[in-house]
């Protein structure tokens, strides 16, 4: 058993955060509360009218500590590095809504003041690229 929690703090990936709506961190708003941050992961929400999904994808502020710019790059915007740059919130989070076409994965990665790749700590999967690292994929 110690042997196992020893490997899971060596794991380069990050745990996905579970959060769930309490009367205490939700208040009167209703909505779910996770650390300082608030919500955090990729969180989507299909639609009934057609078949797409409007994905937020959140980038939080430990994973590109004194950022300036945050864009998504990927298989949705055909890799263009400049093409999706993300919003900064109040948090230091960086977050962007996209609208996807459903029954597709995406591979994609976050760029960080245009110089540094990172990976999505609450992707579905991860997907080895031919860079010799991995992306992030998202299921929709």
């Amino acid at each position: 058993m110690k042997k196992q929690r020893e490997e899971v703090k060596k794991s380069p990936r990050k745990e996905k955060m579970t959060c769930k709506a309490s009367k205490s961190s939700a208040g009167s708003s209703g909505k779910k509360a996770c650390g300082a941050s608030g919500i955090r992961g990729i969180r989507k929400q299909y639609l009934k009218s057609r078949p797409s999904c409007r994905v937020t994808f959140r980038l939080p502020k430990e994973a590109a500590p004194g950022a300036q710019k945050v864009s998504i790059v990927g298989d949705f915007n055909n890799w263009d590095k400049g093409a999706t740059v993300m919003k900064r919130l109040k948090s230091g989070d960086f977050s962007i809504t996209m609208e996807l076409e459903t029954g597709r994965e995406y591979c994609y990665r976050y760029l960080i003041d245009a110089t540094r790749w990172e990976n999505d700590w609450w992707a579905d999967r991860y997907r080895p690229n031919p860079y010799g690292s991995d992306d992030s994929v998202v299921v929709i």
